[in-house]
This record gives C-alpha cells, structure tokens and sequence, in this order.
C-alpha cells in the first residue's frame, strides 16, 4: 500500500488532497503537511485591505475536514525535501517517508531582494491574509492623512492580477470615504504595457485595463524596475527596450502595495533536477518531475518559463483554473500509478480570471494559458464583481466541505458561458 504526502494546504494543496482521496485504493494513505493550520482564500486578500471582508470570512480551519475525510493532517513547515531517501523532513524534528510527494507549497515572496521593500519595510502586501490585515491597518491610518499612493508589482513579479485589483479596490474605497480628490494614484508594474499580466495580454486587456485608469485618473509606468524603498519615498527605473536605464525617478508616497517576485521555498531549493534556479519545481505534461518520477508539483510553485523577453522581468501567472486543472491531472495520474499503469492526463492550463475593480471588473478567458489560443477573450461590467463573490462564497464552502468536485471548470461554464473548457485531457 502507498503513502502520498501533499506538501501544502492552500488553493492548489488542499484540494489536491481531496481529488487524492478518490483516486486511492483500500489501505492507501495520505498526509497533508502544511505550516499553516488554516486556509485563507487568497483572492479574498485584497478585500480584506480596505475592510470589506474580515479574516474569518475567508479562513477556513482544515484539521476538522481533513479528519472527516481520513487525511493526516500535520500543521508543521517544512525543513528540508531529502528526495533521494524519499523523506521529508520538518522544522520540529519529525522525518516523514513518502512512496508519492506532491508539493503545493505555492511560493516564498522574496521581499528581501529589494532594499525597504515589504511589509517588514516599507511597503503593504495582499499576498497573505496576515498581510492585508496589517496594509488594513496602514488603510484605516492613511485615510486620516490622505496623500499619493503607489499600487503595482516590481520586476520579477508573475500575479499581476491582484495588483490590478487592488488598484481599483482601493480607489472606489477611497471614493466611498470621500478622500479620493485628496490621494494622486500610480500604477507601477514590470510589464512592458498595462494589461500583459504575464501573458502577453488576453483579448482586449491592454485597452480595458488603460481606459480604466484613464476614466479613475490614475498615472502609470510600465518596464519599471523597484530600486529601493525608503520612508515614503520608493526609487524607479525605467527601463528602455535594450535593457538600459532610461531613467531613474524618486517617487513620494503616503501608502504603497507592492507585489513581490516569487521564489521556491527553501525546503525544495537547491536540488538538482528538481527545481530550477529561482526554486521553482520541474514538472513534465504529467505534473511529475523528470528526475524524480514519485514526485509531482501543482500550483505556483511549479517552473514555467516566461512568455518572451521583456525589458524588465515578467513572470508566468498561475491562475486557479490552471492549477485546478493541475491538480485533477496530478490525482488520476498518481492514481493510474497506484494501479500499475502510466500517467495519461494532463492539465489543459487554461485561464480563467475574475478580476474585482471594487464596483465593476475585468474577466478574461485565455485557452490554453500559453499563447497561441483556442480561446482569447476578456469582458468588463458590474456583474464581474457579483461573480467574484460567487467564486469566493463556493469555493470557500468547497475547501471547508472537502468537495473533491472540480470547482472552476463548473462555474466557468454557468458564469461565462464556455461550452468547451476542460481540466484535463489525455496525452
């Protein structure tokens, strides 16, 4: 009989543990290995910023569900992946042996790789639901002295989204508090136009996206790298096509959120034929490492290149339907192992994105993820937003259930009306 351990609990690990559940044969095992206790539903964070959801609106404790279902459950970080002995080691001295690792760690946020940066600095982060809480607490201040804001994310960066979203979340939070006519707001962003996302943009975004800044009167800056952040003072450089500095720029400000670049965690960093320089995993069409063929990886943490060059960093956003639809083909290939046949499926890595502007929004459809497309589409209107709540309300009741029901492709197709938007597919 075998032992899978799924390494992390958030969007892609939790759920990667529950369509485990139904691929495993009677006397297999699994254990959820996770430093946080609790699920927070990331999308949610940027919300939780400015006050309009609380903490225990998005946070979901796991240990009760993950017994219900007869998954182990250790709420204990990780030390260090030992993957030629198959073992996993944690921060408290406990060594656990696995026959299958899948890691869903999602990423570190390297904050520390510019000077003054994050929320130990300078800056605010949506990243983690402790993050917004304490950018909440800078909001609530700030709205008491009201000056420029800066919103964006710096050079490496690969979920552009959020940085989007809080944006225009913010603005209409200040509108409602009536300040907005006493707060100038600039965009900052590694990408070389607004609306790349680390896609070399999906249907109209560059267009919607510039005319929503333009109709909120809100400046931008592509191909803008972050020097350095100081006491409400953050140094730019902007960058030209040929990688030189075309100009460096201090930029004053009473409130920033900035989103960092990602790395791999330091548990799986440094292991030859397992992650790439930046710690990320490698992973084939199957989700599974070449080198180590009992090892799977869904979700941010895995290794994809970028989409071209470009003047400054960008990376490759991993969106929740593509790492769903990771974690569907992950479950039936470790299941199709565990029944002595070879992996066949693989993840379709299509996007689907609901992006909140606070009262209005941006939808995109990218199929597949990876340009050229089957499908490339994206929409704006109010009814964006009622659909992000109806995403978080679901899948929030998901995680808590223990649904192993694939949620995007489900609500996908009721909400945006795509007749042909699988998770997985055969190859």
């Amino acid at each position: 009989m075998a032992h899978i351990v799924v390494l992390g609990a958030g969007l892609g690990g939790s759920i990667m543990a529950y369509e485990l559940k139904d691929q495993l044969r009677p006397g297999d095992t699994i254990t959820v290995v996770t430093k946080d206790p609790k699920y927070h539903f990331v999308p949610s964070n940027p919300w939780i910023a400015v006050g309009w959801r609380d903490r225990e609106d998005i946070t979901v404790d796991l240990a009760p569900t993950m017994a219900k279902l007869g998954i182990k459950f250790i709420p204990v970080a990780a030390e260090k992946l030992h993957a030629e002995e198959n073992r996993l080691e944690l921060v408290d001295g406990q060594s656990i042996s696995y026959d299958y690792l899948v890691i869903a760690t999602g990423p570190e946020l390297a904050f520390d790789e510019i000077e003054g940066f994050g929320p130990e600095g300078h800056t605010q982060s949506v990243c983690h639901v402790d993050h917004a809480l304490k950018a909440k607490t800078a909001f609530d201040a700030f709205c008491k002295d009201p000056g420029p804001v800066i919103v964006g994310a710096v050079q490496g960066a690969s979920c552009y989204g959020p940085a989007y979203e809080f944006t225009f979340i913010l603005e209409t939070a200040l509108r409602r508090a009536k300040i907005r006519d006493k707060v100038p707001m600039t965009f900052i962003t590694s990408e070389p136009y607004v609306g790349h996302l680390g896609l070399d943009g999906v249907g109209d975004t560059k267009g919607l996206l510039e005319s929503e800044f333009r109709g909120k009167h809100i400046k931008w800056m592509t191909s803008t790298r972050v020097k350095k952040v100081e006491d409400g003072k953050m140094t730019v450089e902007e960058i030209a096509d040929d990688g030189s500095v075309k100009a460096e720029k201090e930029l004053p400000f009473k409130y920033a959120m900035m989103l960092p670049a990602f790395r791999g965690i330091k548990a799986v960093r440094g292991i030859e034929g397992l992650s790439n320089p930046r710690g990320f995993t490698i992973v084939n069409q199957h989700q599974r490492n070449p080198k180590f063929p009992n090892i799977f990886a869904v979700g941010v943490c895995v290794a994809i290149p970028p989409m071209g060059p470009t003047p400054v960093p960008c990376g490759v956003p991993k969106t929740g339907f593509m790492i769903e639809s990771m974690v569907t083909a992950t479950a039936h290939n470790i299941g199709a192992l565990l029944r002595g046949r070879e992996p066949d499926e693989v993840g379709s890595w299509n996007a689907v994105c609901l992006a909140d502007f606070g009262d209005g929004g941006i939808a995109f459809v990218a199929q597949p993820q990876i340009p050229p497309r089957n499908v490339n589409w994206s929409s704006s209107g109010k009814w964006v937003h009622l659909a992000k709540i109806g995403f978080e309300k679901y899948f929030i009741g998901k995680v808590r259930s223990g649904n192993s029901e694939p949620y995007y492709e489900r609500a996908a197709l009721k909400l945006l009306g795509i007749d042909k938007l699988k998770a997985v597919k055969k190859g």
